[in-house]
């Protein structure tokens, strides 16, 4: 499983492993903050909606959508 500190920006995940998830289920890996060490991470289904990740944090990529 990558860690969502090897994924490229603009990469969907999923926070779990769901073979076929739904569009408020997956999210978008954005920019990292140097500042607080974090990722940002926006849902697909709304861009407002965002959160901030830790890198070291496994995310699930094989997933179809």
């Amino acid at each position: 499983m990558p860690k969502l500190k090897d994924l490229k920006a603009g990469t969907m995940f999923t926070k779990r492993e769901i073979a076929e998830p739904k569009e408020h289920q997956v999210w978008i890996r954005q920019a990292y903050d140097r500042t607080i060490k974090k990722y940002e991470v926006v849902r697909f289904s709304d861009i407002c909606d965002s959160q901030w990740m830790d890198g070291n944090k496994e995310v699930f990529t094989e997933f179809t959508f």
